[in-house]
């Protein structure tokens, strides 16, 4: 009979055991719901700002061409804005290559090919 008895039993949990299961418990909770990185991605049709601060901008068509990039130029050099075609090829570039220290206006052709350069030079 006491078999029987102490299997209908409730166990009442003791304090070292809540004190090992409950940290664990939040622990896990906490894990779970902590944003992952992709979460930072924000995907709106309207984003209204007063002010953005960002390393680079770029603006896509639908099928993902990049139209404008707005950003850093590589290996030392200032900043950029490059405005493409619906093909993705450079028509107007704005700023400063790596090395130099005044900025430029390039104009390209349809096929992306630089055509003509306006510097801050005296010519």
């Amino acid at each position: 009979m006491n078999c029987i008895e102490s299997e209908n039993e409730r166990r009442i949990m003791t304090s070292r055991e809540r004190w090992t299961v409950y940290p664990l418990l939040f622990l896990a909770i906490g894990l779970a719901i902590r944003p992952s990185v992709s979460e930072f991605e924000i995907n709106t049709e309207v984003l209204s700002s007063s002010h953005v601060r960002c390393r680079e901008l770029m603006i896509e068509s639908d099928d993902g061409t990049i139209l404008l990039h707005m950003g850093r130029v590589v290996d030392e050099g200032g900043g950029r804005i490059e405005v493409k075609n619906a093909s993705g090829e450079n028509t107007v570039a704005i700023g400063a290559r790596p090395g130099e220290s005044f900025g430029q206006v390039e104009l390209f052709d349809g096929e992306g090919r630089l055509r003509s350069v306006l510097d801050g030079r005296n010519q």
